[in-house]
């Protein structure tokens, strides 16, 4: 496809859904965004919205800009107004049978030239392709969170990805400001398959009593420069996500070094899964 990407249209209004929005229409895209609901699309919004004010209040943005912007997201609850778009991208919950529901209900009203990425975090690219009509026009692209703040974007091509469909969602990814890597379709990609057995790791050392979680934070961010150590970072991710990847790590590649901590699994099992229930490895 040698026409670039204008008009980019958004499946799901949430997290992931209106960082890609605010990202798009702050750098001059048209954005189509689409959700089961009206509430769900005027979150979406209002959150968009919001994050623009705050960077009114630092100045990185005027009060026109912020205007501008949300004049180029037009929000919808009818996928068939995704069809201006020359580029869709799926950003539901990380489940891939609600994945395949919504790429089969847009597929219907896209024309086929039409690019489609999902934003996948964990769910294999080559076989999210192989069960649409178009597979060498399907791609990954894996934006971090909070969107408008983060560089960083994974462009996953599956087996079937063509030269096109990498050359324009790589284009699009730059025209964003983002610093776009590409990746070969695998469990976990790139980042996530070095960081979370690194937080796994974490837990080990923490298991084997060899210091305290603040110590281990304290020599990871002093260290090797994060500026998160990984026990809080377990804490902010959700215990409970890092332990069903890491599950997923060791079933898809047959290898222990893959291996759950059981101080992990141990506190998933009682609850403490980090701060969204006020209790992981630290009390927040």
């Amino acid at each position: 496809m040698s026409t670039p990407i204008r008009t980019v249209g958004i499946i799901g209004a949430g997290t992931m859904g209106n960082g890609i929005a605010q990202a798009c229409a702050t750098s001059g895209i048209d954005v189509v965004m689409v959700d089961i609901s009206d509430a769900a699309v005027a979150k979406g919004l209002a959150t968009v919205a919001g994050s623009l004010d705050r960077l009114i209040k630092k100045d990185k943005i005027t009060a026109a800009d912020k205007d501008a912007a949300l004049a180029r997201i037009k929000t919808s609850t009818n996928y068939a107004d995704l069809a201006a778009a020359q580029l869709v991208i799926e950003a539901a919950t990380e489940n891939y049978e609600l994945k395949l529901k919504i790429l089969k209900q847009a597929e219907a009203v896209l024309p086929p030239e039409t690019l489609i990425a999902s934003n996948t975090s964990s769910i294999s690219i080559t076989k999210m392709a192989a069960a649409t009509g178009r597979p060498e026009k399907f791609i990954g692209m894996h934006f971090f969170n909070p969107v408008p703040m983060m560089a960083l974007v994974e462009i996953i091509r599956g087996l079937q990805t063509s030269d096109e469909t990498h050359a324009a969602v790589h284009a699009l990814a730059l025209a964003l400001g983002k610093s776009p890597i590409t990746v070969k379709n695998a469990p976990g990609f790139v980042v996530n398959r070095i960081l979370v057995p690194m937080i796994n790791e974490a837990f080990f050392v923490l298991a084997e009593g060899l210091a305290t979680p603040e110590d281990i934070d304290a020599g990871m961010k002093l260290g090797c420069n994060q500026p998160i150590g990984p026990l809080a970072l377990a804490d902010m991710i959700g215990l409970d996500v890092c332990l069903a990847v890491m599950n997923v790590y060791l079933e898809e590649y047959g290898d222990s070094k893959y291996r759950p901590c059981p101080l992990l699994k141990e506190m998933v099992a009682a609850g403490r899964l980090g701060r969204k229930t006020g209790r992981g490895v630290y009390t927040y």
